[in-house]
């Protein structure tokens, strides 16, 4: 199977530009799928999973006062879930899977792996016309959701992979979609990314 993993800075565009890629290669799109699954297979609902998948739930292995070993089951219980989940989409099709820790569940697969970023204003400017934000925040209220939104992933992440969060050593390629119109970038992507799994037959 042809597997892309898109990772990204919360409002840079990575959900959509892996939905374009996706649809411009022919390939399966899943993002919130992964969660509805994820919620028939547990017992958790949608919000909770959403947190855990972006780190806003800790998890964290850690010692007591008592030494003894503690973790957050629920936690676990849903990456346990995510896994299995996204392991088994990805072994039905050819796919585009956006977040949810899925280029590291899958890094024996040989996926492309993109990470997708931004810059402070473009952020902003996304947030705002998105309305992913209340209308009335403020310019810094925004970036100071965005840093954190980063942390969490960065901190799942960076928690369970061999290299860091953003760092462009354990991606393929790395776009920064500042004053891009993301829909310009995907002919080039689709051509790169068909090239990259050309590569991997040779």
């Amino acid at each position: 199977m042809r597997i892309i993993t898109i990772s990204r800075e919360f409002a840079s565009g990575g959900r959509e530009l892996g939905k374009r890629l996706a649809d411009a290669l022919g390939f399966k799109y899943y993002d919130s799928e992964i969660i509805n699954e994820i919620v028939r297979h547990t017992d958790f609902d949608a919000g909770f999973i959403d947190k855990v998948s972006d780190g806003e739930v800790s998890f964290n292995f850690h010692f007591g006062r008592s030494f003894g070993f503690s973790v957050n089951q629920p936690a676990i219980d849903v990456l346990a879930a995510q896994h299995k989940v996204i392991s088994e989409l990805a072994d039905k099709k050819d796919c585009v899977i956006v977040g949810r820790m899925s280029d590291i569940i899958l890094d024996k697969k040989l996926p492309l792996k993109i990470f997708v970023y931004s810059d402070r204003d473009h952020k902003i400017a996304r947030c705002r016309e998105r309305g992913e934000l209340h209308p009335e925040a403020s310019d810094r209220q925004i970036i100071r959701k965005c840093r954190q939104i980063d942390s969490f992933r960065r901190r799942t992440h960076d928690t369970f992979a061999p290299y860091r969060w953003g760092d462009r050593r354990g991606y393929n390629l790395c776009v920064n979609t500042a004053g891009v119109d993301i829909k310009k970038l995907i002919p080039g992507l689709k051509e790169y990314a068909l090239a990259f799994f050309d590569s991997q037959k040779q």
